[in-house]
């Protein structure tokens, strides 16, 4: 219980970034992590059981051919540009970190069983962690040593609003897993209730990839449900079944004859979606995509110029021509999961995540648990724009949908037909 409970911190406060442990230069989500590794190692050095999971195989087998990809980049980016240690510093003892946390939490014989304590106590601490840091966001709470706005936009704990947002995006679709997958109504009540102020601080922290990302999981998760909804009917039509099949069917039509109506009103429809996104959609939306654009068309140039063999762990682009930016130090990232770790690892490492995340998708899938397919498209979708792949959450979501996949019974849940 222990364990779970140093896990579960661990991960759940790796956001919080301005908040570093006295006297050592990293924060109380590391020193945790640190923590449990220590005693995971200790419990098997001292005789505990270890069982080598389909999920630990899969995870060895991409740290085994990530540090290959990163060793190889790293030789080639040391012939052909300059390298900044701190960068290849700091992305090595990330990944050393999270190679650690992912195989010996795959490594543990009832690890379906540990994992979801861990979620259970990811959710609590992620929900008590976001109610201190509105106290301190509206003045309530006094903490000198954390500056909680960045402008206008919520960053807490976090470094950057962005970096809140991406926890948020993945707290939500796991509260929502637990409170969907539970037998005690207790529990139902605190899963659904979490969701209030994950979500709140979500919208709070502006962050327009969070905001797709929430629409999105949303569509896929109502999907899923209404398609096991609908085939654990076992051929018995009821009212509320053949009103909700109505309401499918007649959803076509009911769009074509409103469409005068939208297209009447698209003015309003227009303004009211730019009001969802940061700064209304204006001046620092149009920024952030044109920064995006030109950071992705300048990794993807020095990628190919390290003929796709990748320059090793940390950033290797040269500052941004933006007025704001060009007092930042050198070098600066693609800010986009895949075009980071090409730069790091080439198209190789890309591959290797590739398979990693379908593994880990395909074992969402064979479980039957909708809510975990929402996680693994929130992952995704945030990817796209962020450079993720350093945060302890995404890890614990894969090796989450990894290991729950992986139990037979799951496969024979009521209503659901078996896959082949």
């Amino acid at each position: 219980m222990m364990r779970d409970a140093l896990l579960a911190a661990g991960v759940a406060l790796s956001f919080a970034s301005q908040i570093s442990v006295p006297g050592l230069p990293f924060g109380y989500g590391e020193l945790f992590l640190i923590i449990w590794i220590m005693l995971s190692l200790g419990r098997i050095l001292a005789g505990g059981s270890i069982v080598a999971t389909p999920a630990f195989a899969k995870l060895a087998k991409f740290w085994l051919l990530l540090s290959l990809t990163l060793a190889v980049g790293t030789f080639v980016g040391y012939f052909t540009s300059v390298l900044y240690l701190t960068g290849l510093s700091h992305d090595a003892m990330a990944y050393v970190l999270l190679a650690s946390v992912t195989c010996l939490a795959a490594l543990e014989p009832d690890a379906e069983l540990r994992l979801r304590r861990s979620a259970w106590w990811v959710i609590a601490i992620a929900t008590g962690a976001f109610l201190v840091q509105l106290g301190v966001a509206w003045g309530w709470i006094h903490q000198s040593e954390v500056e909680p706005w960045y402008w206008d936009r919520l960053r807490g704990w976090s470094e950057n609003p962005n970096q809140l947002a991406l926890y948020c995006a993945v707290f939500g679709p796991l509260a929502l897993h637990l409170a969907t997958t539970t037998q005690s109504r207790w529990a139902q009540l605190f899963a659904f209730s979490s969701l209030v102020p994950i979500f709140y601080v979500g919208r709070l922290t502006k962050s327009d990839t969070y905001l797709y990302t929430t629409i999105l999981s949303g569509l896929v998760f109502l999907g899923l449900w209404l398609r096991a909804w609908f085939a654990s009917s076992s051929g018995k039509a009821t009212l509320s079944r053949e009103i909700a099949l109505l309401l499918v069917v007649g959803a076509v039509p009911l769009a074509i004859a409103a469409a005068p109506y939208v297209v009447t009103e698209e003015s309003s429809v227009a303004e009211f979606a730019k009001s969802l996104t940061k700064d209304g959609g204006d001046e620092a939306t149009a920024e952030t995509f044109d920064l995006r654009v030109f950071l992705w068309g300048q990794a993807i140039e020095t990628g190919l110029q390290s003929w796709s063999l990748g320059l090793g762990p940390g950033p290797h682009l040269e500052r941004p021509p933006v007025a704001d930016k060009q007092f930042l130090e050198r070098p600066f990232e693609a800010h986009s999961t895949i075009l980071d770790l090409y730069l790091q690892g080439g198209l190789v490492a890309v591959l290797a995540l590739v398979w990693i995340v379908g593994s880990a998708a395909m074992s969402a899938w064979r479980s039957r648990f909708d809510a975990l397919s929402v996680l693994l498209a929130s992952v995704v979708v945030f990817s796209l724009p962020h450079l993720i792949i350093r945060h302890p959450i995404v890890w614990f979501a894969l090796t989450f949908c990894l290991v729950a996949g992986m139990h037979p019974a799951v496969r024979q849940r009521p209503g659901y037909a078996e896959v082949s």
